[in-house]
């Protein structure tokens, strides 16, 4: 069987538990070939982020289309944009190669609180990159972001969002509801054909440093794996469902900790 080659597209995090370093992680972890184009380097730790400093856009659509003239896609997942500039120039790359599935996880601030998306680039995301995007992985405050609403509060207005999301492009949206009150964390995926809710149980740790990250990575993966949509959208859950849970192997930090990517690895 031929393994699946995954290209992230997304910033760097030190401290890895998010950006690239977790969608690296990941891809390894669901048994893919990972990839990865840098749009912008941050200082972090769990405590949050102090510095971000972008790639040039041109560098930026240089390095996609570097790999994309030599090695098989599959599929792409991009995370940090940063800038206008940038978004623009990761959908002129990606738009002369349609072929792979792209997961599109809008990240627009960080765990610690700091922007990693200039307000002008919300307008850029939304017209080039939508579009271009097989599924779109918000959480709550990210569909409000993008849609200039309050945000959802409950799931009769977590299914109005996603729906009024999938109008702007993406050929699917999938709204995460982790940050619902009480103590279910349920997703919602909006397709042309309909809803349909993927039930969770919130876990009660500090460690969810890198959760929507890695949870768009495993999805891109599962899609370059052939899986289809709603199927891919299981297993990623299911995978970090586990690693949230089994978390507490770790010690990294004294902030928000990182997931246990190899969960299911490492004895």
């Amino acid at each position: 069987m031929t393994i699946a080659n995954i290209l992230s597209i997304a910033g760097s995090d030190p401290s890895g538990g998010a950006g690239i370093q977790a969608d690296l992680k990941t891809f390894a972890a669901r048994a893919t070939y990972g990839m990865a184009v840098l749009t912008a380097l941050t200082a972090q730790s769990t405590q949050g982020v102090s510095g971000v400093h972008l790639v040039p856009p041109a560098f930026v659509a240089a390095q996609i289309a570097d790999v994309f003239s030599d090695i098989r896609v599959d599929a792409v997942k991009i995370g940090m944009i940063a800038s206008a500039e940038i978004a623009e120039a990761v959908a002129g790359a990606l738009s002369r190669h349609r072929g792979p599935p792209v997961v599109l996880d809008p990240v627009m601030v960080a765990k610690g609180g700091a922007s990693l998306l200039a307000r002008e680039a919300v307008e850029a995301l939304t017209l080039r990159l939508l579009p271009l995007a097989t599924v779109l992985t918000p959480n709550l405050p990210e569909a409000a972001a993008l849609l200039g609403e309050a945000e959802a509060a409950d799931r009769a207005a977590m299914e109005g969002q996603a729906k009024r999301l999938l109008a702007l492009g993406p050929k699917a949206v999938l709204l995460k509801g982790g940050h619902l009150p009480g103590g279910e964390s349920p997703d919602v995926l909006a397709t042309p054909d309909g809803l349909r809710w993927y039930e969770g149980v919130r876990v009660l740790t500090r460690n969810t440093h890198g959760t929507g990250c890695s949870l768009s990575s495993a999805i891109a993966a599962e899609l370059g794996k052939g899986r289809p949509l709603p199927d891919a959208v299981a297993a990623a859950k299911s995978f970090i469902a586990g690693a949230v849970r089994t978390s507490e192997a770790l010690a990294v930090g004294s902030g928000h900790g990182p997931l246990h990517h190899f969960h299911a690895l490492w004895a």
